[in-house]
């Protein structure tokens, strides 16, 4: 039988797509965004990344796309027509104001969370209306914004003053 030598396995696993670390199963990853807790794109080409909100009494996770650009940020969730209950979008901003949303373009109901700089939520806007016009505010500048199906906040128990974290 022939043995092949170490340094030729080797090579053939990590050409092969082995890692010594592991084998990565989300497409696209690399260790170092692993480490980061950063994920594959999503369909819509944005960043993912994990996100927890801290209730009274359990965590609950999403991984969410990170609407970083205002182009990103003025399409938002716009003509998507589902949003599994783990998913969501995130709306970093750069400085806290009071953040104004519509549903114009908007195929499903949202949950649409208002959270301050220290990560806590200030409000709640749940079950906003599909392609509704009407303004969806917060009512005090807020560093980001969180929109998840609609009544995940109340089945998950989500409520203002809860802790959101993500990276």
């Amino acid at each position: 039988m022939n043995k092949i030598p170490k340094a030729i396995a080797l090579s053939l696993m990590l050409l092969s797509g082995f890692s010594l670390g592991g084998c990565y199963a989300r497409t696209g990853e690399t260790a170092a965004n692993s480490q980061q807790g950063e994920l594959a794109l999503s369909e819509a080409g944005l960043k993912q990344v994990p996100l927890s909100i801290r209730t009274s009494d359990a965590v609950h996770g999403f991984v969410v796309e990170v609407a970083e650009s205002g182009d990103q940020q003025a399409q938002g969730l716009m003509f998507r027509t589902r949003l599994p209950s783990d998913k969501g979008m995130i709306f970093p901003f750069a400085e806290d104001r009071v953040a104004s949303f519509w549903m114009k373009n908007t195929v499903i109901p949202l949950d649409i969370i208002f959270i301050r700089r220290d990560g806590t939520i200030e409000s709640i806007a749940a079950d906003t209306i599909p392609y509704s016009l009407d303004p969806v505010r917060s009512n005090e500048p807020v560093a980001t914004v969180l929109e998840i199906a609609a009544g995940q906040a109340a089945a998950l128990g989500i409520e203002p003053g809860d802790r959101v974290t993500w990276r």
